[in-house]
């Protein structure tokens, strides 16, 4: 078997982007850059030799990369004073907070496509949640793939990739080990694994079983079955005095706790995605969680109305939220608007305690995973990476869920801890595309030049360093009537894209079939908008047409017209 000695030390990268292969030089002059996709992608093995123990070789770092469904910045260590999240805070406190982070779109299959293969989505071609990130790209690689083919043990547990859009192994490729699965034995011993994989109140699990039943007796089995039942039952909320593990995340963190602890017996370093659910609906969580919280005093959204000179197709009618067996009774007797979904004033502040109580949930299970790494001596040598998936409306705009190319679906945090940097906060912009290159250059591995993203580790290096002007996320969006009848979306009207600097957001919609490869004219251009946040944080205006915003507009219009331009070479 042919061994080949990897370069010594990685790649520095800065604002320019560097030309290194996703693969060693070596491999590339024996084999053409293709081949080694297929074969990487087929699955077939090659034998690197990492050289880790020649003399100045840099030692990889393992890499604990923690994901959060659903989770915006409402963390204290984003400023958030209402919500109490101590864990996540003391890691940011051993960490860099990303105060201006940015998916590159709002939902969960296209985003985590997107961060997790350093491609945007135009590249992905992952817009929804039923394309298979493999049918689009076969030979993609993605960085756990990446990290094994450089002699990471890699493995996940929970929610990492978003499971319709991968295969039945959570993306086989990408995983030295089989992807953990989170077996009965580590949830409650009295009540068991949870109900559709959600509930533990009694009625609702009885409720489950009789619809279960039903769907049964109609001829559906497996997952049809349980699509049948979760149309019927499925509140938006459960509040239980139970213990954490009565729930999905706490049973993740304890197995995940386990794996830790078998990673930390070998030499190899590893790549280890934990990925929770909460504060995905429904909010599931145990009562001590929600009573950290009076619901009679959680903050409604300031501004629930749409934007002044604003673009009818930003909006969206919160089909997510509609599918929820306890929302539609609530809005038969609520005045409608014509976009978004009108939820009474107490509906709308249980839900709000819902999502700060899954998110003090959730942040006690990160609270167990880093104690755990701690406890085994991992720290020194571990990088962590904690991201949420994108950001969710909580009311503004008479919005719920995320689906958007708004403030508050974009901005996600990104939190890094590496050995030897210094903690920080930095107001840089950065994307979920740099994650990839990030992990790679801060673990010790060379730099894929084949990626759309940039290294942020100068900022780690330096707070008050930049490594990008903006960030750039992007929606699809179809007609009402269609839109009414999914939560994705496989066929679009309309993508609109929106740039972010350190102030503004421009979005520009552009007509059914356009991307950004392809040649981009500002006569394609169907609407627009401009948002100030520094004057106007709750995006009430939108300031495209107003005289003294010409110049801004003017700006972002150049920089939307060099991102397109960008993405053609």
């Amino acid at each position: 078997m042919m061994m080949i000695k990897l370069p010594s030390t990685p790649p520095i990268i800065s604002g320019k982007k560097q030309k290194v292969s996703r693969f060693p030089a070596q491999l590339q002059s024996i084999i053409p850059s293709a081949t080694l996709r297929l074969l990487l992608a087929c699955g077939i093995l090659i034998i690197l030799s990492i050289g880790d123990q020649a003399k100045g070789q840099q030692v990889k770092k393992n890499v604990l990369f923690i994901a959060v469904d659903d989770l915006k910045p409402t963390l204290g260590c984003y400023g958030d004073k209402s919500v109490i999240s101590p864990n996540i805070d003391a890691l940011a406190r051993r960490g860099t907070v990303f105060l201006n982070n940015y998916c590159q779109q709002a939902v969960c299959g296209p985003t985590r496509a997107s961060l997790l293969t350093g491609k945007r989505p135009d590249y992905t071609k992952v817009y929804d949640l039923k394309t298979l990130i493999r049918d689009v790209n076969p030979t993609i690689v993605t960085l756990p793939q990446y990290l094994h083919s450089m002699g990471f043990t890699t493995a996940g547990i929970g929610k990492i990739f978003d499971s319709r859009t991968v295969d039945k192994s959570a993306d086989k490729l990408s995983w030295s080990i089989p992807f953990y699965e989170t077996e009965p034995k580590y949830y409650d011993s009295i009540l068991g694994v949870p109900a559709l994989g959600q509930y533990q109140l009694a009625a609702t699990k009885q409720a489950a079983a009789e619809k279960m039943k039903e769907a049964t007796a109609k001829g559906l089995s497996g997952k049809e079955a349980r699509l049948f039942a979760q149309e019927k039952v499925r509140p938006t909320t459960e509040c239980l005095n139970v213990a954490d593990n009565a729930y999905v995340d706490g049973a993740i963190a304890l197995k995940a706790k386990d794996i830790l602890a078998e990673f930390a017996k070998q030499q190899k370093p590893f790549f280890f995605g934990v990925g929770f659910v909460r504060p995905h609906l429904p909010f599931v969580a145990p009562k001590k969680y929600w009573d950290l919280y009076k619901r009679d005093q959680m903050p409604l959204a300031p501004y629930q109305e749409k934007v002044k000179d604003g673009v009818d197709m930003a909006y969206h009618n919160a089909s997510e939220m509609r599918l929820y067996s306890d929302i539609p009774d609530l809005l038969s007797f609520t005045d409608q608007k014509d976009y978004g979904i009108s939820i009474p004033r107490e509906k709308q502040q249980e839900l709000i305690q819902g999502y700060y109580a899954a998110v003090s949930y959730m942040d006690a299970q990160v609270g167990l995973l880093i104690h755990a790494l701690d406890s085994l001596g991992l720290s020194k040598n571990t990088i962590i990476v904690l991201w949420g998936d994108h950001g969710w409306h909580l009311g503004d705009h008479n919005l719920w869920c995320k689906h958007t190319n708004f403030e508050q679906a974009t901005r996600s945090p990104l939190i890094i801890s590496a050995p030897d940097f210094k903690a920080g906060t930095t107001s840089s912009m950065s994307e979920h595309v740099d994650i990839f290159p990030t992990v790679c250059q801060l673990s010790g591995v060379p730099v894929p030049a084949d990626i759309d993203g940039k290294s942020l580790a100068p900022v780690l290096e330096n707070a008050k360093h930049s490594v990008k002007e903006y960030a750039v996320s992007q929606y699809p969006r179809s007609s009402k009537g269609v839109e009414k009848e999914r939560l994705g979306f496989s066929a679009t009207k309309y993508m609109g894209y929106s740039i972010r600097d350190k102030r503004y957001r421009y979005t520009v919609w552009m007509p059914e079939n356009y991307r950004s490869n392809q040649p981009f004219k500002q006569e394609l251009v169907m609407a627009a908008e401009l948002y100030d946040y520094q004057k106007d944080p709750n995006e009430t205006t939108n300031f495209l047409q107003v005289g003294k915003y010409k110049k801004v507009r003017e700006k972002m219009e150049k920089m939307m017209t060099d991102f397109f331009a960008a993405q053609m070479k």
